[in-house]
């Protein structure tokens, strides 16, 4: 966990021992050539972004990272039921709240998809207990979103529509990197990511549910027996326990 702001890069101190400056008088000069604060984790900057193909010289690599996938419920019929307006109000609340739980943890935004976000950690910002971080994130997007939801209820009147969000997480080797040529997009890929993703399908509204190894590398912050559940993709039950 990095207080927030960093002042200077936290993925190019660890990575390339350069103190890249983000914010002040001295990040200026950096910011004529494009180096800035990256969208993905203001505590980053752009050359993270660049790093497999100007610094790496490789389109990807293995690595060891834990992805979180969080999913807004019951969009879809809200959609159907909400002015404009108050759904941008709603969809602004929730990746405020994503992104500011992420970043607290030094994890890496990858994505917004529609209602969804994507997330991962351990890369650039390298964390032993990377596993740990995520679930903490995870639950911190559930409280701030939690605190505000009864007012966003009034707000944008839903009428008794569910408004909450479900969380997936899992850990282990995924291949993270640049992908396609016409259109290049920085991002992992792999079983790790497809059964976090089904795991957030599979999360109800306001749970967490993580799988066997982040249960493991968590510890004691997991705690019960798990059930199994039939994930779209795989062919045996996943073991998933409530985070």
């Amino acid at each position: 966990m990095t207080p927030q702001p960093a002042t200077i890069c936290l993925g190019c101190w660890q990575n390339l021992h350069m103190p890249i400056p983000l914010r002040g008088p001295l990040s200026a000069p950096f910011r004529l050539f494009g180096i800035r604060p990256s969208r993905m984790n203001p505590n980053t900057c752009t050359i993270c972004e660049m790093a497999f193909s100007r610094v790496m010289k490789a389109r990807s690599v293995t690595i060891d990272a834990t992805v979180m996938f969080a999913d807004l419920r019951g969009y879809t019929a809200l959609t159907q039921n909400l002015e404009p307006a108050a759904l941008t109000a709603l969809l602004d609340a929730f990746y405020d709240d994503c992104a500011a739980a992420i970043w607290h943890y030094d994890g890496l935004l990858n994505k917004t998809i529609g209602d969804a976000v994507f997330a991962i950690f351990n890369f650039p910002v390298r964390q032993a207990d990377h596993a740990v971080q995520a679930l903490l994130a995870a639950r911190e997007i559930q409280e701030r979103f939690g605190r505000r939801r009864d007012e966003l209820v009034r707000s944008i009147g839903s009428n008794g529509l569910d408004v909450g969000i479900g969380v997936g997480i899992d850990s282990g080797e995924t291949n993270f990197g640049e992908f396609g040529h016409a259109h290049r997009d920085l991002t992992a890929v792999g079983t790790v990511v497809n059964r976090a993703a089904r795991a957030q399908a599979a999360a109800r509204s306001g749970e967490i549910l993580v799988t066997s190894t982040v249960r493991d590398r968590a510890g004691h912050l997991v705690a019960g027996d798990g059930s199994e559940h039939t994930l779209k993709g795989f062919e045996q039950p996943v073991m998933l326990f409530t985070g």
